[in-house]
């Protein structure tokens, strides 16, 4: 009887076999085609769920690949330098993906019309090189 409670604890909790290992008793492919639905950010908090989580997710380098591929439409120099350079999917991924976002803001015109630094939101802002501002002021000459 004792034994049988442990097991219903174990399983309540999320113990070794319960509820909150699911993750672990499903097959690989099933597993990579439920996280690859998730966007990057949303991955990035699933793998910090539990240790599991970020095992199966940190392993994934299909899961990264992917989402590298979407940002490489606007980074690919900086993809393919740290890919070059022998960064991980998810690597490349993490050191890139602010970065895309706020070219992809710059390149598609939403601060054109900025009248001087003072007006640039702080949140969005992200460090880039000297290249990165390069292709954003020849988009900007060509507006």
């Amino acid at each position: 009887m004792d034994a049988e409670r442990a097991a219903d604890r174990d399983s309540a909790e999320g113990g070794r076999g319960g509820l909150g290992d699911f993750v672990s008793a499903l097959p690989p492919e099933i597993i990579s085609r439920i996280f690859s639905g998730l966007d990057v950010e949303s991955l990035c908090h699933a793998s910090v769920t539990c240790k599991v989580w970020h095992r199966v997710i940190d392993s994934n380098e299909r899961l990264w690949r992917h989402h590298c591929l979407a940002v490489r439409a606007v980074c690919q120099r900086e993809i393919d330098c740290d890919r070059g350079n022998g960064y991980s999917w998810k690597i490349t991924l993490l050191r890139n993906y602010w970065k895309s976002k706020v070219k992809q803001e710059w390149l598609s015109g939403k601060y054109s019309n900025i009248p001087s630094q003072f007006s640039l939101p702080e949140k969005s802002m992200y460090p880039m090189d000297v290249d990165t501002w390069g292709e954003i002021l020849e988009a900007e000459l060509e507006r």
